[in-house]
This record gives structure tokens, sequence and C-alpha cells, in this order.
């Protein structure tokens, strides 16, 4: 049995939600905790702990990834939360993104199908999220849409938040400020999400998994840290 004062001590914890995920890789990249990802082929991509950058402490996870789809590689988690899910992550990518369709993260996606993904990254030269069973894109990508979302700024660390509804509903943060083209709200008309909301696939991600993939030729690294995964938003602090 507990004591009064045992008792009295768990009752001053915080509460942590059964789907919360928080890691700085202080302690190293655990292969266990953090599986690669590399469904079908991957030929050129590489993830290393790095020391000589890091968002918070002295690690950070590098990924180098190569050019083409074989040119893939992520890490990542399988522990999701059942419900809301909100994903906030530091990143530092080495190259703007460019005109080409590449992902920065990948997310395999029951809703769409076996081996289907919900993917973000980007084309265009603008973050994006896209949708692999039909390709839609998030925003539509017609001047206004392209307008709507952000460049990713390169060399320096920047705060990216997500969140995934229940109900369809998508929200999109990149240093704390709200990304009017990333967001999607369920029976909300948004003139440029049209391409999105064509479907009535409400996101059901099993993994989220970081790294880089490519579609065409672009090659980057990218840095990831201090990744916290739960079922209400984490923030940038």
């Amino acid at each position: 049995m507990f004591g009064r004062t045992a008792l009295v001590a768990l009752s001053l914890l915080p509460f942590l939600s059964l789907g919360q995920v928080s890691e700085g890789f202080e302690n190293g990249l655990d292969a266990t905790a953090w599986p690669t990802y590399a469904p079908d082929c991957n030929q050129g991509g590489k993830i290393t702990l790095d020391s000589t950058t890091a968002h918070g402490g002295k690690n950070s996870v590098r990924v180098d990834g190569a050019g083409g789809y074989c040119g893939h590689i992520f890490f990542g988690t399988t522990k999701v939360p059942s419900g809301d899910v909100y994903v906030r992550v530091w990143l530092k990518a080495s190259k703007a993104l460019t005109s080409s369709h590449v992902s920065f993260i990948t997310m395999p996606d029951s809703a769409q199908g076996s081996k289907k993904h919900l993917r973000i990254g980007g084309q265009s030269g603008i973050l994006m999220y896209n949708r692999e069973s039909d390709d839609a894109t998030l925003p539509d990508l017609s001047p206004q849409g392209i307008a709507a979302s952000k460049a990713l700024p390169t060399g320096s660390w920047q705060c990216f938040e997500y969140h995934l509804g229940t109900d369809g509903s998508i929200e999109t943060w990149l240093n704390g400020a709200a990304i009017a083209g990333l967001t999607s709200k369920s029976g909300v008309a948004n003139a440029n999400a049209a391409q999105w909301q064509r479907s009535s696939v409400k996101p059901k991600v099993t993994a989220i998994y970081f790294g880089w993939e490519s579609y065409g030729g672009d090659t980057n690294t990218f840095w990831y840290d201090d990744i916290a995964i739960d079922s209400t938003r984490v923030g940038c602090t």
C-alpha cells in the first residue's frame, strides 16, 4: 500500500496523456524506439545522430536524403494517439524547397488504404500536404493557394506544428503562427483547399516518420530535434 507521503507525491505529478511522445535525443538515437522507415527501397539515404548542431541540448538527428524515390529514408514512431494527433518538431533544412515535390514527414494512413501515406513536404517552393491515394494537395497549387502557404526557411531551427483532427480537420503552424493555406476545417469551405476537400477521407495515421523523400532529383539534409506527439497541442516553448 502507498503511504500518505507517496500518495501526495503522485498527486503532484503532471498529467501525461497515454499517447505522449517527447524526445530530444540527448541519450542518443534508440533504433528500437525510433526505427528506420524506407518503404519499398532505400538507395543512398542516411540517418545519423549529430552532436554538432541541436535545437536544445547537444544532439539532433540528421537525415541526408538522396535524390529520387529510392533515395528516401525516415525515422519515427508508431506511438500515435488514437484520437486527435498533435505533432511538434524543431527542424532545420540545408536547402530551400523547390518546384519539385518532396516530403519531410510521412505517415501511413489507414483511412486511405494499405500502404498509402499522408505526407508533409513541399512543392512550388512552399510547404504543403499530399494525400497519396488521390495525389491531392493542400493547398491547391494555384497562385492563390501557393500565396496562402509559406516557404520553409533554411539554415536555422524552425518550430513546425500540426494537428490532425478526428473530424478530418488539419491545422498547421510555423514558429507559432497559423498557416492559412495548410488549414482545412471539416464543414468549412476553403477556396484554397478545393482539391483536398473533394474527398471524405479523414486521416487515421498509424505512425509518424521524419526524414526525406524526393519524387524527382532533389536532395537535401534535414535535422530534427525536440519531437513531441500528443493528443493536445504542445506548442513551441
